[in-house]
């Protein structure tokens, strides 16, 4: 079906299942994954953020995984222009472009344009790193607030990595973030249509206990002790990743294991949340046919014969 026409977005939270529909859709249709996940980038994190492994990358064609060192951080700008690019490419070789992730800001980017802020340079984030080390993001936010109140009203002041990009966009630049904001590129030129995994929170808890159950043995451990050694900014994005921040304190000896996964399914639990919310309130694009997946199962490998055939039938109907 390499006539199939535009491209397909594959979203949900963490854990349901979104890497396996992809990988099977690009099997049916002829297509190349695009990762649109914040994580999944990082060369460091195949484990732990749970990236497609080596023997599902000869299926089909992967693009933008394990493509950006933890020493330098992403930016949704960067993976915007990096996927426009793999989806030309995917589109060149007679392929559908199956962009699969959680991170809504991704998705959002590349649908409806993205702020074209620009760099704010090496002083302005080492200070926001520096004042968010000293003063923590609460005190940081409030110097936000009186600095550019626009772009403060919209964090959480405990929104650390958010409330420091603010403030070194308005330090570098001389304009706050939300200013830059207003000023979007426009969408991008594609045709999309959406599917949303949408499975329920019971059971979504139990396929993130058991993920987490399965990192550990696949060597999430020797991958957070292997991170820790390069003595990277604790602010860094991958430094941030779930179950980083918690592993590595029990390397450190200041928590237990049962304690350091017990946190890690605890955060992620609670980002899964806000990933669903955010999905949930967020039409994919104007022109995107969202076809929501309430699924009795947290993981789409669960799905019945019947569901299956379902959802391809759906999905063959878009084009």
């Amino acid at each position: 079906m390499a006539d199939w026409p535009g491209a397909l977005l594959v979203a949900g939270p963490t854990a349901s299942g979104k890497s396996a529909l992809a990988l099977e859709i690009a099997q049916h249709l002829g297509g190349t994954v695009i990762n649109t996940d914040s994580m999944q980038v990082y060369r460091e994190l195949r484990v732990l953020t749970a990236r497609p492994t080596a023997a599902e990358e000869t299926l089909v064609p992967h693009r933008l995984y394990g493509i950006r060192p933890a020493a330098d951080a992403g930016s949704v700008a960067w993976w915007r222009d990096q996927a426009l690019a793999a989806m030309a490419d995917a589109r060149a070789a007679g392929r559908v472009p199956i962009l699969t992730g959680g991170s809504g800001m991704y998705f959002a980017a590349l649908t409806n344009g993205i702020a074209d802020v620009p760099d704010p340079g090496p002083d302005a984030r080492a200070e926001a790193r520096a004042l968010l080390a000293e003063r923590g993001p609460a005190s940081l936010h409030a110097e936000l607030a009186a600095a550019d109140p626009a772009t403060a009203s919209r964090l959480k002041p405990e929104d650390s990595q958010r409330v420091a990009r603010a403030w070194e966009v308005w330090r570098g630049t001389g304009l706050g973030l939300a200013a830059w904001q207003e000023r979007r590129t426009q969408p991008a030129p594609w045709r999309f249509s959406g599917i949303l995994l949408d499975p329920p929170r019971d059971s979504l808890r139990v396929a993130i206990a058991t993920r987490f159950d399965s990192m550990m043995r696949q060597g999430a451990l020797d991958e957070v002790r292997d991170l820790v050694a390069l003595r990277l900014d604790p602010s860094l994005p991958a430094m941030r990743a779930h179950g980083v921040p918690e592993l590595s304190a029990y390397l450190r000896g200041a928590l237990s294991l049962q304690e350091a996964g017990r946190r890690t399914e605890l955060v992620t639990g609670q980002y899964t949340k806000r990933q669903a919310t955010w999905f949930r309130h967020h039409v994919l694009a104007p022109q995107t046919r969202t076809f929501l997946i309430a699924a009795r199962f947290a993981r789409f490998e669960q799905f019945s014969e019947s569901e299956r055939a379902n959802l391809f039938t759906f999905i063959e109907n878009l084009g």
